[in-house]
């Protein structure tokens, strides 16, 4: 049985619904403060917080657990920054009761959900595994904390492991069956189409005077389906042996703000008002991603390499849920 933490949320309801088509059992862990329990398709669903270590060790106790999948963690970059204790109070305090709960019960394998946020301003695009890490916000900070603790455990206790750090997760189920649903929404896509669908008056651009071609943010948009194939890949990696490691998940291929915005106004059809507004704290100018060892060493490779077919599922997301 798998444990996935977080697997009410976004990634980890989609990858619950990759797990259970592959055969896995399934129990998710998550506190609801911003997942839904709509979403959760596997049976089984506890609903209690990482900080709870007690209902952690029942967890563990209750069920045969043989590895976990660690979605579970505060996201948004800007909160971060205006509230770092909550970031590492939930993601690396929260992230070592469960090492200590998997210590405890003898499990010793986890995929890690980390992040591109790790590096901070690349020194070089597309980004490799190898480039220096100097995250630069709390939430970047937290994930890149939580890979050296992996590290140390891996040496002292034989925890094994893979982080994956993957750039702008996107799109939606294209069964409908779930799909991005954050409330407030903080994820571009989603918000340019909510705009697109008259949910709210306008897009902000945060930043046009970046050093990028057309001024805005770029940023390596990768389909959330093709981020649990990924999941699933490094997991029966370890099973099958493999070492511990870190990969990178993208398509290899940046859009700006802008063109993400264009890309939208024509999968929907709909025109969409944009307001022009000052750069957020913590935002790197370009994260691109060079995924060729995931693909070469898990045999990963995206089925979603265009942003328009990305786009289109996470509209007809939207559009279901009008």
């Amino acid at each position: 049985m798998i444990l996935v933490t977080g697997g009410a949320g976004y990634i980890g309801s989609h990858t619950i619904k990759q797990l259970l088509k592959r055969g896995y059992d399934v129990v998710a862990y998550d506190n609801l403060s911003e997942g839904h329990r709509e979403l959760v398709l596997c049976d089984e669903l506890v609903e209690a917080d990482l900080a709870d270590l007690d209902m952690l060790r029942r967890t563990f106790k209750r069920y045969p657990i043989e590895a976990v999948m660690h979605f579970a963690a505060k996201t948004k970059v800007g909160e971060s920054v205006e509230e770092p204790q909550r970031y590492y109070q939930n993601n690396v305090v929260g992230g070592l009761n469960l090492l200590r709960a998997m210590l405890e019960h003898d499990v010793g394998t986890l995929i890690f959900s980390s992040s591109a946020a790790v590096y901070g301003d690349p020194l070089e695009i597309p980004i490799k595994e190898d480039h220096p890490q100097q995250p630069k916000n709390p939430y970047g900070q937290t994930k890149w904390i939580f890979e050296r603790i992996l590290e140390d455990y891996a040496c002292a206790y034989g925890i094994r492991y893979i982080a994956l750090r993957y750039f702008n997760a996107a799109g939606s189920d294209p069964d409908l069956e779930i799909g991005e649903w954050h409330n407030p929404e903080t994820h571009l896509i989603p918000i340019v189409l909510e705009a697109a669908l008259r949910k709210r008056g306008h897009v902000e651009i945060f930043g046009t005077d970046y050093e990028t071609e057309d001024g805005t943010c770029i940023r390596d948009y990768i389909h959330v389906n093709d981020l649990a194939a990924a999941h699933i890949l490094a997991l029966e990696s370890l099973k099958d042996g493999n070492p511990t490691t870190a990969y990178n998940l993208g398509i290899g291929k940046g859009y700006s703000v802008r063109e993400v915005i264009e890309t939208c106004r024509r999968v929907t059809g709909r025109e969409i008002e944009v307001v022009e507004g000052e750069r957020r704290p913590g935002d790197p100018p370009m994260l691109v991603a060079d995924p060729s060892r995931a693909q070469r060493e898990l045999g990963w490779e995206p089925k979603f390499k265009r942003l328009e077919e990305i786009v289109e599922t996470a509209w007809e997301w939207q559009r279901r849920r009008v």
